[in-house]
């Protein structure tokens, strides 16, 4: 087996039915993962899991909402009894809200925004440790943003519970590294997601144009690209590696 192998690893993932989610989905398990997709997106979800158990994979779809412990429960256990132990979790599970200043933002999207961005990112990470502080060892990958270690201007909330993800990733990691339990958080720009693609119809055609071209690359991210970093991290060559951010932004924060 290489070292940049996933081959035999249960990988559970939140958020899995679409987006940058489903692409580490599918990617990973074209390596030889075995895939836990937990959303509350059934349609999706269960279309995903079908699609990689035709081309020869093996997935199991699990419904799920991170904002609410006893869900997040039922999802690892659902997951364990499925496929067996779980090696690495990627927590990306997320929202957005319209694009808005501060003082547009009602209270109810800033404390949805933190019930899913942040206590779904925190009910999981527990829940991993939990399981993985006896089985020897993981690694848990948060999915954060470009909005979680810079100003991001009409998405406050947003931002801040980003910026929540990046803080409970370094301190987590300092507090277990010696239980070979790694953190580390994936930080992308604007990609081409349903997420992206629905905060761009809320824009005009100015605006568009400068969503898109906000970095040097002059283009959104793709799926694909922010799947291929993660699955990086889900292999032995990223050992070494905890408490960190991994930025892909086209060269925004350069």
């Amino acid at each position: 087996m290489s070292d940049n192998s996933v081959a035999g690893k249960h990988i559970l993932i939140t958020g899995g039915a679409s987006g940058i989610g489903a692409e580490s989905a599918l990617l990973l398990s074209k390596r030889g993962a075995n895939i836990t997709i937990g959303d509350l997106n059934e349609p999706d979800g269960n279309a995903l899991v079908q699609r990689i158990n035709d081309e020869g994979g093996q997935a199991r779809f699990c419904k799920v909402d991170v904002s609410v412990s006893e869900s997040v429960e039922v999802l690892f256990r659902t997951a364990i009894s499925d496929l067996g132990n779980i090696d690495v979790v990627i927590n990306n599970a997320g929202i957005d809200h319209d694009p808005k200043f501060m003082l547009e933002i009602d209270d109810a999207t800033f404390h949805k925004n933190i019930a899913v961005n942040v206590n779904g990112v925190w009910y999981c990470m527990k829940h991993a440790l939990a399981h993985m502080m006896g089985n020897g060892g993981g690694h848990i990958i948060n999915i954060s943003s470009v909005a979680g270690i810079r100003a991001a201007p009409t998405l406050s909330a947003y931002s801040a519970a980003k910026h929540a993800v990046v803080g409970l990733t370094k301190t987590a990691a300092v507090e277990y590294a010696r239980h070979n339990i790694r953190f580390n958080a994936v930080c992308p720009s604007f990609v081409r997601t349903p997420m992206v693609e629905n905060v761009l119809s809320k824009l005009d055609e100015r605006g568009q144009k400068a969503l898109v071209r906000a970095n040097p690359m002059k283009r959104l991210g793709e799926p694909q690209e922010i799947a291929g970093a993660i699955a990086w991290l889900c292999t032995p060559e990223s050992s070494f590696m905890t408490g960190h951010t991994v930025v892909l932004d086209g060269g925004m924060t350069a």
